[in-house]
């Protein structure tokens, strides 16, 4: 144990007896804390259900219109602007951009409220690895086979650990109680693993590869899309109760659904694509800020502040002879304003187009009801400190509950230099995925926050009984449609490809059309969008998509 480690261990000793002391003195359970449900807006979406919106009342002239705040219209404004073209903007419903990379911010620390870390790029990740070095993350050349990153954030140790059997652990791999059988299952999955991660297709290109327009289509591998990944697993005679239970909780992590709901090749994917290397760092950490990817929409807000329109609807898309017309309702003015363009990037979600976009073609409509969305839960606990902390591994930046239904929690202080803390947030994660979709979204949206409220802490409380009597406040944030799910036959299927085909002047730039969501597909189909659009006005730009000829 290091000196910070002691510390906090101090520090969590002294204050879980205050705790304890509380719930002595009062004989009872603490109440629940004050919180609220904050974040996305489900009443502001929902209006474009309704089609309710004031005819325009002026008109503009702009010739890139971004539809969309989230990484991917981010990326695509950020690509337009290195380019050196300034005329456009980026319009976003909610009141902050950054999609679900968002975060915020208390009087202890800032915190995410989605996405809150991002693996080292891979090389065919060339877009993100220059956006890391414009923003000083990597340093030197980005396109080196190892970078050196800022070591600031690369995330601290302990990185994880598990809690299974009354035991936190080192590590996600579950230890305690498992077989010599299981273990020989975890070196023969590890082994599958390895061996997809250095298989090459046809083409040389790698079989799984980031972003996924880059991976070989093989005819075999493109056949794991059919498969779920439970059966995959099955399959391969790996039955091991703790292997299953592992592989579905990385499922249900990365893509909001179950193992036996989600494609053999995105389940290949996550353990075989990542094959990045960096200088002086283990292979397995990850890059993370308090605040998670939030730090990196803090940096694109700054640099894209004048092109960004925050609380506007665009409401209505058509396809004029020279131009593309854009409708949108400005909230906080309650009028509409229609915007003339030479070029449209879409990179709001795709089920959001059918309902703006007038002259949408049939077979484009049709497919992008094929896009399934998962709902996810996230909530911010505020701590006034560190709970008791039970017997094995100690406090880590990821901490994961092994018969959990949720997906533990990070601890947002875990990457600030502070040697002591006596204050601390937890950001707990819920992918909903035990329901069909739509229904699991009402019960997202229908359940209150109280019923919520007590659901996480007595989650939370069986590795820490004393962290009720701590919480000092609890905010949840409902993401009804937080990332699309890669269900077996979607992945590589038709509907996916259909809409994977460029248009002429509304370019499609959302991670949907990866068929999951990352922060590096979100950026790539953003960049890829931006260099569209700037060929198509005869600008030039050293292109950050062509790998392996693509793009």
């Amino acid at each position: 144990m290091n000196r910070r480690q002691f510390l906090l261990t101090l520090g969590a000793a002294a204050t879980a007896g205050g705790a304890y002391a509380w719930q002595q003195d009062h004989g009872k359970t603490p109440p629940l804390p004050p919180g609220d449900i904050l974040g996305a807006s489900n009443t502001v979406g929902h209006r474009l259900r309704r089609m309710q919106f004031p005819e325009p009342s002026a008109t503009e002239k702009t010739p890139v219109i971004i539809v969309g705040g989230g990484i991917a219209g981010l990326s695509a404004g950020w690509k337009l602007q290195r380019a050196g073209f300034h005329d456009f903007v980026i319009l976003e419903l909610e009141s902050e951009v950054g999609g679900n990379a968002r975060s915020g911010q208390n009087a202890i620390t800032a915190y995410p409220w989605g996405a809150h870390y991002l693996p080292f790029p891979t090389q065919e990740s060339r877009a993100v690895r220059e956006l890391l070095a414009d923003f000083g993350v990597l340093q030197g050349d980005p396109y080196a086979v190892e970078p050196v990153y800022d070591p600031r954030y690369i995330n601290f140790a302990p990185q994880e650990r598990l809690y299974a059997n009354g035991l936190w652990h080192d590590g996600l791999w579950p230890q305690v109680g498992v077989r010599q059988r299981d273990l020989e299952q975890y070196r023969r999955f590890q082994e599958l693993m390895g061996e997809f991660q250095r298989q090459r297709g046809a083409d040389g290109r790698k079989a799984f590869a980031i972003p996924i327009d880059f991976s070989a289509r093989d005819p075999d591998l493109l056949a794991l899309d059919r498969l779920s990944m439970r059966d995959f697993l099955l399959q391969h005679g790996l039955d091991s109760e703790p292997l299953h239970w592992y592989v579905n909780y990385a499922c249900r992590d990365d893509y909001g659904c179950r193992y036996d709901q989600t494609s053999a090749w995105m389940g290949v994917h996550y353990f075989a694509s990542r094959d990045a290397q960096a200088r002086d760092a283990a292979s397995d950490d990850v890059l993370t800020w308090p605040e998670g990817n939030g730090w990196l929409v803090k940096r694109l807000r700054e640099r894209l502040e004048p092109h960004l329109c925050p609380n506007a609807i665009a409401w209505r898309l058509s396809e004029l002879d020279r131009a593309i017309l854009v409708d949108t309702w400005h909230a906080r003015e309650n009028r509409s304003i229609r915007r003339l363009a030479r070029l449209v990037i879409w990179a709001a979600p795709l089920f959001q187009a059918p309902r703006v976009f007038r002259e949408l073609a049939a077979a484009r409509t049709t497919a992008i009801a094929e896009f399934q969305y998962a709902p996810w839960l996230v909530a911010n606990l505020s701590l006034r400190g560190f709970p008791q902390e039970r017997r094995g591994a100690p406090l880590s930046w990821d901490n994961v509950l092994y018969d959990s239904d949720a997906l533990g929690y990070v601890v947002a202080t875990h990457q600030q230099l502070a040697v002591h803390q006596e204050q601390t947030v937890f950001t707990w994660y819920h992918a909903l995925c035990d329901a069909p979709p739509d229904q699991a979204r009402r019960q997202l949206l229908e359940t209150p926050w109280r019923v919520w409220a007590e659901k996480i802490l007595r989650d939370l409380s069986r590795p820490h009984p004393d962290l009720r009597a701590l919480v000092t406040r609890l905010d949840l944030v409902r993401w009804g449609h937080a990332m699309v799910r890669p269900r077996p036959g979607f992945v590589w299927g038709e509907a996916r490809q259909l809409l994977l085909q460029p248009q002429e002047r509304v370019l499609f730039a959302h991670a949907d059309l990866s068929g999951y969501s990352i922060f590096e597909e979100a950026n790539y189909r953003g960049v890829l969008a931006a260099e569209r659009a700037l060929t198509a006005l005869g600008i030039p730009f050293g292109s950050s998509c062509q790998v392996f000829g693509a793009g």
